[in-house]
């Protein structure tokens, strides 16, 4: 999340991927780095003991969200 809101403070849309268990976190540190509403994907939780298939799975499921977020974030 820190590094996806420091992307975006020099101009580069960026979009964090978090899994469920990290939402909370990841809103505390949207709030801290003064973007409350950043927006973020959030997939299933865990990820550290997948095949590459099911990363892969996991990916194309947060594929929408992501591209929705920066989409909609374009100037």
């Amino acid at each position: 999340m820190y590094d996806s809101l420091k992307l975006e403070a020099l101009g580069v849309p960026a979009i964090a991927i978090c899994t469920e268990p990290f939402k909370s976190g990841a809103k505390a540190i949207a709030n801290l780095g003064g973007m409350p509403d950043y927006p973020f994907a959030l997939i299933q939780h865990p990820i550290g003991s997948l095949t590459l298939e099911q990363i892969r799975e996991r990916a194309i499921e947060a594929a929408p969200q992501i591209l929705s977020s920066l989409l909609a974030r374009r100037s």
